[in-house]
């Protein structure tokens, strides 16, 4: 597993990623201060706001720290509702997505809610929150949710792993995304990127390079659990795998690229 404490950026990316830290959390505040009355609008609007604020930073994260985002495979997302099984490395994540989908409805936990604006906003855009200490009746109230998402035409996203995890490191997935695949009997996207590379988890650095975010070929519903499984997490590790040797071989490579590329091999 990769070690995010050294080797230490340069002043250039320490400059950078210090301007942007306060940037991104300016912008993020003006956002959900001034944007406080799409809580009583239609939801549409504030999933819009949504967009819009995901947009500004990741544009904002390619002018201030030089970090480019690239999207690969959108002919594999289908115009109607779809589940969407998606690496998850950073909380780049959390914003930069947001606009790859016409109207994603995201698996968080439920304790989020509680967070004031943040939480209040989790609840407008009908994200689907989970309480994870009731693992049976959460998992029921996780079908019923995603269902009624799947029949309105939303993506539902969730990250299979439950947490941040750092490139290069062993993957640990957990069972719900099969119950949700076995249940809402829709196409599936396997997701893979390299966010963590460039926005590392538990680190104020930001590097210069290139977020990729790849969209997979899709898997039809009805398949067996142990061939869904298999198929689903091979092509998102060998797809993830891929892109941090790409990012280990640009001529300035983010500490971590080279790193996870030593302990997944």
């Amino acid at each position: 597993m990769a070690d995010t404490s050294k080797p230490g950026p340069g002043p250039l990316v320490i400059v950078r990623s210090l301007i942007y830290f306060a940037v991104f959390y300016v912008v993020t505040t003006l956002y959900l201060v001034l944007g406080s009355w799409l809580l009583v609008g239609p939801r549409r609007w504030a999933m819009k706001g949504l967009e819009l604020h995901g947009r500004t930073c990741v544009w904002l994260l390619r002018l201030i720290c030089g970090t480019k985002l690239q999207v690969r495979g959108r002919q594999h997302l289908p115009k109607s509702g779809c589940l969407v099984i998606a690496k998850h490395q950073s909380a780049w994540d959390t914003f930069g997505l947001i606009s790859l989908f016409r109207d994603p409805a995201i698996v968080l936990k439920d304790e989020l809610k509680w967070i004031p604006f943040y939480g209040w906003f989790c609840v407008k855009f009908e994200h689907i929150l989970v309480k994870r200490e009731k693992a049976s009746a959460a998992l029921k109230a996780l079908i019923r949710d995603a269902k009624q998402r799947i029949s309105i035409g939303r993506e539902v996203v969730i990250f299979p792993e439950g947490t941040r995890t750092v490139p290069g490191s062993p993957p640990d997935y957990k069972p719900g995304y099969i119950a949700l695949y076995e249940a809402l009997n829709v196409v599936t996207v396997p997701m893979a990127l390299n966010s963590g590379l460039f926005w590392p988890r538990r680190s104020l650095w930001r590097y210069p390079g290139t977020i990729v975010v790849e969209f997979l070929p899709s898997l039809p519903p009805g398949l067996p659990r142990a061939e869904f499984r298999t198929r689903i997490e091979t092509a998102i590790e060998d797809a993830s795998r891929q892109l941090i040797k790409e990012a280990a071989m640009a001529p300035s490579p983010p500490p971590l690229a080279r790193e996870a590329t030593r302990a997944s091999a």
